[in-house]
């Protein structure tokens, strides 16, 4: 390898020849990052559908006694702009947990216990109440799609360890993917390298790892070192055809994936109590647990960035609990808790937690109130919602921000999806004004022309 630095100074190596020559750059050798970093890997736990933050982490003791009362409220859902609304007081309780006695419901009670590894934001806002636009921009910080993801642009930005395995990963819910499917893990305007591979749930997570037999013998290997050839002829005149050469560089990465994927993807090879750890043995956690066990070994392989979706296509598949709250969060819950707290051990106990960033959240949160005259069920909400941090540096057993007393709005320490971007390309070491991509005549960047702040607070 030879190094080279690219566009906005990044190390970048390169592909080189037999005869010397670098016919084209690999897009995700490695690359030096800004400043040290905290961090090496994230891992996002994406809840879709919009998690209820007064029943979960957001405790508002206030709230009860008030079920059913009308209250004069502003908020903005799919139902679309109110001004007062019935309260639908929290469906659980709620218990302190951890030296920093942090409350949290009695739907996560596994992962309380881990409750002084967490960094807690309630005071999260975002630009949208709609599914769609809202989960383009938890994913690329914008409402509009066409934009590189978050994953995408840390694969960008530092490149993948792991020259045997991609380096940003999906895996969706066996149900279903969530609105807008692969915009939500697509490259943008980057070269197609940078987008995410998608891991199925079940037995095989990666399709076509075993070549057809009439390639056996080292048919393949000639077979694709031919293509290459005549790629490499091709791109030649045309050497700042990046997605030509992100083309070339994804058929080597498929190749060695044949021999190093199976492994890694092996989950047999895991004891018996690490995969009771994660819920593999209670059909409710089955999946998700496989998922964050599958999480665990990506990264501990130099995967960079993986993030896994709790919640379906449909709206009783996911989080969205717009009529009964109690059944939606009673599954969604019970399906999450124990294999994210056994995520969380493990890597602790593994000492890879200190450079794995795990982030949770979804979209949006759900209002105070009632979104029809009966039932449980509220509406979107994106003007005060909660996410969490864990590793990589953030600060454990902290609480940032505030809501109002019911949880309707941020009103304190008042934080935007792109500064929880912000803060998670800075524990890995890029500065978010300075991480940019040229497209379409502008310097483009993740957190946008404005830009945005780590939220400091949170960090060790």
């Amino acid at each position: 390898m030879t190094a080279l630095m690219d566009r906005d100074g990044f190390l970048a190596s390169q592909s080189v020849a037999a005869d010397g020559e670098t016919p084209f750059a690999n897009p995700l050798a490695p690359k030096q990052s800004h400043f040290e970093p905290k961090a090496k890997n994230v891992i996002f736990l994406y809840m879709y559908g919009g998690p209820s933050q007064v029943d979960t982490f957001d405790y508002k003791p206030s709230m009860y006694g008030m079920d059913g009362k009308t209250i004069e409220v502003k908020t903005f859902g799919r139902g679309g702009h109110r001004n007062q609304g019935r309260i639908v007081e929290p469906r659980w309780k709620f218990k302190q947990y951890g030296q920093c006695g942090k409350w949290i419901s009695d739907l996560f009670p596994n992962l309380g216990t881990c409750a002084d590894d967490i960094a807690f934001i309630h005071s999260m806002t975002a630009d949208s109440p709609i599914h769609g636009s809202a989960m383009l921009m938890m994913n690329s910080g914008r409402i509009l799609s066409g934009n590189p993801c978050l994953g995408s642009w840390v694969n960008y930005g530092l490149g993948s360890v792991n020259e045997d395995l991609p380096g940003f990963v999906v895996m969706l819910d066996p149900r279903g993917g969530p609105i807008s499917g692969s915009k939500n893990w697509s490259s943008g305007y980057m070269p197609a390298t940078y987008q995410a591979t998608v891991m199925r749930s079940g037995a095989n997570p990666i399709l076509d790892l075993s070549p057809p037999s009439e390639l056996a013998g080292g048919a393949q290997r000639k077979l694709l070192d031919t293509l290459r050839s005549y790629n490499e002829e091709h791109l030649a005149p045309r050497n700042d055809n990046s997605n030509l050469a992100a083309r070339i560089a994804s058929y080597e990465l498929a190749y060695r994936m044949q021999s190093q994927a199976p492994e890694a993807v092996d989950i047999s090879q895991e004891t018996q109590a690490t995969q009771e750890l994660y819920g593999l043995n209670d059909p409710k956690s089955e999946k998700f647990g496989r998922q964050c066990l599958l999480a665990r070994r990506m990264v501990e392989r130099g995967v960079r960035f993986v993030q896994i979706y709790s919640g379906g296509a449909h709206n009783d598949d996911n989080w969205d609990a717009h009529t009964d709250m109690e059944a939606n969060h009673n599954l969604h819950a019970g399906e999450t808790d124990k294999p994210i707290a056994g995520l969380i051990k493990d890597l602790k106990e593994r000492g890879l937690l200190k450079d794995t960033l795990i982030v949770w959240g979804g979209e949006f949160g759900r209002q105070p109130t009632a979104e029809y005259a009966t039932g449980s069920g509220r509406d979107h909400n994106s003007y005060g919602f909660t996410t969490w941090m864990a590793g990589g540096g953030i600060k454990g057993g902290t609480t940032v921000g505030t809501t109002d007393e019911i949880g309707s709005r941020a009103v304190d320490d008042v934080f935007h999806v792109k500064h929880m971007h912000a803060t998670v390309l800075h524990q890995l070491g890029l500065d978010p004004a300075k991480l940019t991509y040229f497209f379409g005549g502008l310097d483009n960047s993740l957190v946008g022309v404005e830009g945005a702040q780590p939220i400091w607070k949170m960090m060790s």
